[in-house]
């Protein structure tokens, strides 16, 4: 049960990322990619701030979050301005260039050997150590989450968003400021994944430059994608669909040697059969091509 309870944390945590990039790709059309970089700033901010200055890990999410947040500025400046493959390459790497920092500054960040015994939430004193609490709180982030994002699509600012999508020389031509938008989809989008970032680091109380390689933000992206682009409910399914079913093929009692290339086998499977007969995902509105 505590291990269910446990890929479900995890889950919620991917569901907040995917949620965050969805904003991104599937409401204003981004190809952005190494969206895993600002879960890498928020994780290391609150951290380091709770290790080496004793900051509680509330305030440490915030500050995390707050500095990934102006990291999306950084990038998105200047990268507002490209479309389609460059922008893809632009952000692919910026999320290379984070990884590499995390993984070399070792003064600051350890390096490869990583940060542990990070400490965990604690609500009017009292430790949030068992999982179902954990699981509860990352609820209530994934609650919030999903109400703000889907506030900022349904506002008169969504609409703006869903028209750069959809034509940006149109949206250009009324008038809106369309690098404007952009910009502040990055630093949105990027303050979401900096909350999902810490919530995973005093979750697992260890963090490594392992946790957020290029992979990862290909993964996340999958779940947009196989989801649905531009639906926030596509955002749930997609992400407690590609981490709930590939641990469930762990109970197929074959050797850990089989078991693991089995199971990427299948995962990729079904993406292919799913961008063969549905290119715009399970419940998605928007297709990216």
């Amino acid at each position: 049960m505590e291990y269910f309870l446990h890929i479900l944390v995890i889950a919620g945590i991917y569901i907040i990322l995917t949620l965050s990039l969805n904003l991104m790709v599937g409401f204003t059309g981004l190809a952005a990619l190494g969206h895993i970089a600002f879960a890498c700033v928020g994780a290391y901010t609150s951290s380091l701030l709770a290790l080496n200055h004793g900051i509680s890990p509330w305030i440490g999410l915030i500050t995390g979050a707050c500095f990934a947040s102006l990291l999306g500025f950084v990038i998105g400046f200047p990268s507002i301005r490209l479309k389609g493959d460059y922008l893809a390459l632009a952000t692919f790497g910026f999320g290379v260039i984070v990884y590499s920092v995390s993984k070399n500054w070792v003064d600051l960040t350890r390096g490869p050997m990583g940060l542990p015994g990070i400490p965990k939430f604690a609500v009017f004193g009292f430790e949030l150590q068992p999982v179902w609490a954990y699981l509860i709180l990352v609820f209530v982030f994934v609650l919030l989450t999903a109400f703000m994002i889907n506030r900022i699509v349904d506002s008169p600012f969504g609409r703006i968003l869903k028209s750069i999508r959809e034509d940006e020389v149109a949206s250009l031509s009324i008038g809106k400021d369309v690098n404007r938008y952009k910009l502040i989809v990055f630093m949105v989008g990027a303050f979401f994944a900096g909350i999902a970032g810490s919530l995973y680091a005093h979750y697992i109380t260890f963090i490594d430059p392992s946790s957020f390689t290029m992979m990862e933000s290909i993964a996340v992206l999958l779940m947009v994608v196989f989801g649905g682009m531009g639906s926030i409910r596509g955002s749930f399914i997609g992400a407690l669909i590609l981490v709930i079913f590939p641990e469930m093929l762990r109970f197929l009692g074959m050797p850990s040697s089989v078991a693991a290339p089995l199971r990427q086998m299948i995962y990729g499977l079904l993406l292919v059969i799913l961008m063969l007969k549905r290119p715009q995902g399970i419940v998605g509105k928007y297709r990216f091509m």
